[in-house]
C-alpha cells in the first residue's frame, strides 16, 4: 500500500492534531497517520526556518513549502522544523516519519534528514530526490529494523508501503521518541543551487512489515534475488559471455598515444627528469612530473584488490579448534583470505541465523568454489566479530576464467584489470592496489602502509576507526621504521611508484567546537606525564612558555597549585581565548612529531619516493594538523565524499600552497543496481552517477592546487556488507560479477581523454 496524500483526510487530521500523539486518525486498516505539518497557512510557519536559502508557500487551497537552497555559495544549507514543544511519539508499535518531497529540477538533489531528540541525540539518513513530482519518503523511528543489527550499513526496506526509505548514514538509532525536538533537511557541498518542495510531514503508525525482508536476499552470484536491473546475470555462462564481448572491445580500442610510458603528457613540455616522480609548479599550477620529466596528473581507481570483498556468512567455529588448527597446519603466505583449518570445520555453528538466512546458496565444503571461503579474525562493526566469510566476487572470477592451477584466475583478473585501466584512460592506480601489480608494472601506482604495534595512543574523543598513535613514544618510531622497511621491500626502488600513503582517515579532530577541534589536546592534558609521552611534551611546552604556574593560571583562568598538578593531569571544562591559542600550539606540536617521524622513516628506506601523508577524511582534520602535514608531506592527501569539493571548503589550499590529491570519492545508486545502500554520495541511476563523476573530476582538474583524484573503489561492496565494517555500497566501476558499469566507463574515457589539454592547455 502506498503512503499517498489524501487532502480530505489531511483536513480531518489537521483539525485533530495536537503535539502529543493521541488517537491518530486511521487512514487504512494497516496503518494510521497523524499530521505534524501540512503548510496550509497564510505564511511560512514560525516553526520552520531556513539556513542559506529561501522559503515560500505555493498553491491556492493545497499549499506546499517551496525551498530554494543557496548551495553554490554555501557549503551547507537546509531547513529545520522545530515544534514549539517536542513531539511526543511514545505510543507502542511501529512508526516512522513520512513526508512528500518533489524536485522541480533541473538536477537531482541528495537530502540529509537529521532527526534530534531532547537528549541531544540524533541520527542522519539520506536520500536522493530525482527530478519530478512529489512522492512519499519515510524514515523508521521505532520498529523491528531499528532493533536488529544485521551487519549491513543499511538493510532492504522492511515496510511494504510503496514509499521510498531514507537510507541510514550515522548517529543514534534509538532516539527518545517521547521528545523529538527537530527535523532537518539539508544539503552539503553541491555544485549548483537546488530547489525542492515539502508537504505533509506526518507520523505513520503500524505500517506492514515484510517478515522476510532479510531472508533469501542474495543469489549464488552475490546479487539481489528480489530485484531486476541491467547487467544482472542468471548463469556462469552469462559471465563468460560478458567477458568475451569485453575482451573484443579492449583489443579493438587502444589507449591514448599522447602519453609517456609512465602516463605523463608526452605531447606537452619536457621538464627535468629525475628517474622518480616529483612535484613542480608549472605556469601557476601544481603538477606531478613523471620520471622522464613529463607533466603528470593522477587519475585512478583505489582499492583494486580482493581484500574487503568478502562478506560474513553467519557461520562461526569453535575458537579453541581454530587456534589449535592454526598451530598445527602450515599456512600459505600467499593466501588471499585466511582459511578455516580443516580440523575446525566440524565445529561449525550458526552464530547469526539472520545472516545465514540471507543467502540462497553457499557452496558445500566439497564444492569447487569452497576455496573462496575464509575466516575473519576481527571486525569493526556488526553483530559478529569473528566468523566464516565468502567471496562472491572472487568466486565469479573463477567462474569467468576457470582455474588451470591454484588461483590462476587471479593472474587473468590482474591482466584484464590493467587492460581496463589503460583502455579507460586512467594514468595510475589509486591507493591500495594489490602489490602483485608492483612486480611488472604497466601503470604507475601508490604504495601504502599502516603503522601498527604496541606503541601508546592518544584520543581525540571521537576515535572513529581507532585511537591515534602517540608519536613521542619511542615505540612509534620503531614501528614506523618497520612499516617503511616493509613498503620499501614491496616497491624495491621502482620508478613506477609515485609515492607512499601511510595510515588513513585518522580522527585528528572535527571543526565546529573547541572540544572537537582540540580533543587530542584536551583529552591528553587530563592524563599523567608518566603514562603519556605526548602529555609529558605538552607539559614541557607549557612550562617553556609560562615562567611559572601563576602565569599559566592567569592566562587560563585556572587555579592549579603547581606544575606537579599539571603533570598529574588536569580536566578542563572551560576554554578561554588564551587556552585555545595554546591548544593550537600543542596540537600542531603533536601533529608535527607524527609527520616528522613518518617522513624520516620513509626517507631512510625509500629515498626519491614521495610521501603523500595520511589521506585526511574531511570530517577529521583541522588547520593545525594540515599545517604540520604540509611541512613534511610532498603531496597532502584528502578523502572528500561530496557532490563536488566545495570552493568554500577548499580555499585554504591557496594559503598553504602545497599540492593536494583526493584519495577517495564516489557516487552510487540503488534503483538500478539491486543495492540497499548507494554509498556516501547518492545518484539517481548509473547515468546520473556518470554525470556526477565527470563534474567532480573536471572541478579537480581545473583547480591549480590538485594533482589528482582517485575513485573509491574498483569493485562494488558485497550487498550483505563488507566483513570488516558492513559497507554495502554500489561504488564500484565493476559489479560483483566483474561487469563494468558502461555509463561510468564512458565518463572516465571522456574525462581522461581530455585530461592534459584541459589541465595545461594546448601542447606548446
Amino acid at each position: 500500500m502506498t503512503l499517498l496524500r489524501n487532502s480530505k483526510r489531511a483536513a480531518v487530521l489537521r483539525a485533530s492534531f495536537i503535539t502529543a500523539l493521541i488517537a491518530p486518525h486511521s487512514f487504512a486498516a494497516e496503518y494510521s497517520e497523524t499530521m505534524l505539518e501540512d503548510f496550509n497557512h497564510a505564511d511560512v510557519p514560525q516553526t520552520t526556518s531556513v539556513s542559506n536559502g529561501l522559503l515560500s508557500l505555493t498553491g491556492d487551497h493545497d499549499k506546499v513549502l517551496s525551498v530554494t537552497l543557496n548551495a553554490k555559495e554555501h557549503q551547507y544549507s537546509g531547513i529545520k522544523i522545530t515544534p514549539k514543544q517536542p513531539w511526543n511519539f511514545s505510543q507502542s508499535g511501529t512508526f516512522g516519519l513520512v513526508m512528500d518531497i518533489g524536485n522541480p529540477g533541473p538536477y537531482p538533489v541528495q537530502l540529509n534528514l537529521d532527526v534530534s531528540d531532547g537528549q541531544g541525540q540524533n541520527f542522519t539518513r539520506s536520500v536522493v530526490i530525482p527530478v519530478g513530482p512529489a512522492t512519499p519518503y519515510y524514515a523508521e523511528l521505532q520498529g523491528a529494523d531499528i532493533e536488529v543489527d544485521t551487519g549491513l550499513r543499511d538493510n532492504p526496506p522492511a515496510w511494504d508501503t510503496g514509499a521510498t526509505n531514507f537510507i541510514w548514514m550515522w548517529g543514534k538509532e534509538n532516539l527518545d521518541v517521547s521528545a523529538i525536538a527537530s527535523v532537518k533537511l539539508s544539503v552539503k557541498s553541491l555544485q549548483f543551487d537546488r530547489s525542492f518542495t515539502l508537504d505533509n510531514v506526518r507520523l505513520v503508525s503500524n505500517p506492514k512489515t515484510n517478515p522476510d525482508y532479510l531472508t533469501g536476499i542474495v543469489d549464488a552470484f552475490g546479487q539481489n534475488t528480489k530485484a531486476k536491473y541491467p547487467g544482472k546475470v542468471a548463469s556462469a555462462e552469462d559471465i563468460k559471455q560478458h567477458h568475451s564481448h569485453e575482451s573484443a572491445e579492449l583489443t579493438r580500442t587502444r589507449p591514448d598515444t599522447d602519453r609517456s610510458q609512465y602516463g605523463g603528457w608526452k605531447a606537452g613540455p619536457k621538464l627535468e627528469g629525475t628517474g622518480f616522480f616529483r612535484t613542480q609548479k608549472y605556469k601557476g599550477k601544481w603538477a606531478i612530473v613523471d620520471p622522464e620529466g613529463y607533466l603528470f596528473f593522477s587519475t585512478g581507481i583505489a582499492n583494486i584488490r580482493l581484500n574487503n570483498t568478502v562478506t560474513l556468512t553467519g557461520v562461526d567455529f569453535d575458537k579453541a579448534a581454530i587456534e589449535k588448527g592454526r598451530r598445527n597446519e602450515t599456512r600459505d603466505p600467499s593466501a588471499v583470505f585466511q582459511s578455516v583449518p580443516s580440523s575446525a570445520l566440524k565445529s561449525a555453528f550458526n552464530a547469526s541465523e539472520i545472516r545465514r538466512n540471507m543467502f540462497t546458496w553457499l557452496p558445500e565444503q566439497n564444492d569447487a568454489l569452497a576455496n573462496h571461503y575464509g575466516y575473519r579474525m576481527g571486525s569493526h562493526t556488526g553483530p559478529l566479530k569473528t566468523g566464516q566469510s565468502f567471496g562472491f566476487y572472487s568466486a565469479n572470477l573463477e567462474r569467468k576464467y576457470g582455474e588451470t592451477s591454484p588461483k590462476s584466475f587471479l593472474v587473468d583478473w590482474r591482466k584484464t584489470t590493467e587492460d581496463r585501466m589503460l583502455n579507460w584512460g586512467f594514468t595510475s592506480f589509486g591507493n591500495w592496489a594489490d602489490p602483485e601489480y608492483y612486480k611488472s608494472p604497466r601503470l604507475p601506482y601508490f604504495a601504502n602502509g599502516w603503522i601498527t604495534g604496541g606503541f601508546k595512543t592518544v584520543s581525540s574523543g571521537d576515535d572513529f576507526w581507532a585511537p591515534l598513535p602517540d608519536p613521542f613514544d619511542p615505540e612509534f618510531k620503531k614501528q614506523a621504521e618497520i612499516t617503511s622497511k616493509k613498503v620499501a621491500g614491496e616497491v624495491a626502488g621502482s620508478p613506477w611508484c609515485i609515492g607512499v600513503f601511510i595510515d588513513n582517515e585518522k580522527s585528528w579532530g572535527r571543526m565546529g567546537t573547541v572540544t572537537g577541534q582540540y580533543g587530542i589536546v584536551i583529552n591528553t592534558l587530563s592524563r599523567s606525564d608518566f603514562e603519556s609521552p605526548t602529555k609529558k611534551e605538552f607539559t614541557r611546552l607549557l612550562k617553556a612558555k609560562y615562567a611559572d604556574i601563576d602565569g599559566l593560571n592567569a592566562a587560563w583562568g585556572t587555579d592549579f597549585e603547581s606544575w606537579k598538578t599539571v603533570r598529574r593531569g588536569v580536566y578542563l571544562k572551560t576554554h578561554n581565548a588564551a587556552q585555545q591559542a595554546d591548544y593550537a600550539i600543542l596540537l600542531k606540536a603533536y601533529a608535527r612529531q607524527y609527520f616528522k617521524v613518518v617522513d624520516a622513516a620513509l626517507n631512510a628506506q625509500m629515498p626519491g619516493h614521495m610521501y603523500l601523508g595520511v589521506r585526511f577524511a574531511t570530517w577529521g582534520m583541522t588547520p593545525e594538523v594540515i599545517e604540520a602535514s604540509s611541512e613534511y608531506s610532498d603531496i597532502i592527501s584528502y578523502n572528500e565524499y561530496s557532490e563536488i569539493p566545495h570552493p568554500n571548503q577548499w580555499a585554504f589550499l591557496d594559503e598553504i600552497d602545497k599540492p593536494a590529491i583526493i584519495g577517495e570519492f564516489h557516487m552510487g545508486s540503488r534503483d538500478d543496481t539491486g543495492f540497499f545502500h548507494p554509498g556516501l554520495v547518492h545518484a539517481v541511476d548509473q547515468k546520473d552517477r556518470a554525470r556526477m563523476f565527470e563534474n567532480y573530476m573536471n572541478i579537480i582538474i581545473d583547480n591549480p592546487n590538485f594533482v589528482g583524484a582517485h575513485w573509491f573503489q574498483y569493485i562494488d561492496s558485497p550487498i550483505t556488507g563488507r566483513a570488516y565494517d558492513g559497507e554495502n555500497y554500489n561504488v564500484g566501476f565493476v559489479s560483483v560479477t566483474d561487469t563494468p558499469y558502461a555509463p561510468l566507463v564512458d565518463a572516465a574515457k571522456k574525462v581522461n581523454g581530455n585530461l592534459y589539454k584541459r589541465r595545461f592547455g594546448s601542447p606548446p
